[in-house]
């Protein structure tokens, strides 16, 4: 029998990436139950980028912070499950853009229904006052850590 983990075991940043990772996996979880398995939470840094924006791949390779090769290679693999398609723009046929399709839109959707439920669930062991305050605590870490302009622009990146 394991013992129980207490709060000092770790500190304060490894605490958080593991609850954020354990987080992370039970939306893993819910998109593989709802069909879409083939999915990786890599690909959530493509997505954020697809959601309100049709961007070029040199576009999305800056976003994201990598080469226009790496964006290329993974908007492939993308267009090739599904979720994502290119198309030429509106201003200019030889400049190409790319959308998530209605499949990509539905694990969007999904995902977000995942995160609604882990809300709730924390709601309901937590309580509304515990969890408003851990919200509010996790806030100011992000501003703390100068992360929070990045994740209200959606300029997230993938960890190096």
């Amino acid at each position: 029998m394991s013992q129980p983990l207490e709060p000092d075991d770790l500190d304060t940043s490894t605490l958080a990436l593991f609850v954020g990772s354990a987080a992370a996996s039970s939306v893993q979880d819910a998109l593989a139950a709802h069909g879409f398995a083939d999915l990786r939470t890599s690909h959530g840094y493509v997505f954020q980028q697809l959601v309100e924006n049709e961007p070029t791949i040199g576009d999305l390779a800056e976003r994201l912070d990598m080469t226009p090769q790496g964006a290329s290679k993974t908007v492939v693999e993308l267009e090739r499950l599904g979720y994502t398609e290119r198309f030429p723009s509106p201003e200019d046929a030889r400049v190409r853009r790319v959308r998530l399709t209605a499949r990509g839109r539905a694990a969007v959707e999904t995902a977000r229904a995942a995160r609604t439920e882990t809300e709730e669930r924390l709601r309901r062991r937590l309580g509304d006052d515990a969890l408003r305050t851990l919200r509010s605590l996790l806030t100011e870490l992000l501003d703390e850590f100068g992360a929070a302009a990045a994740v209200r622009q959606r300029e997230v990146r993938p960890p190096r």
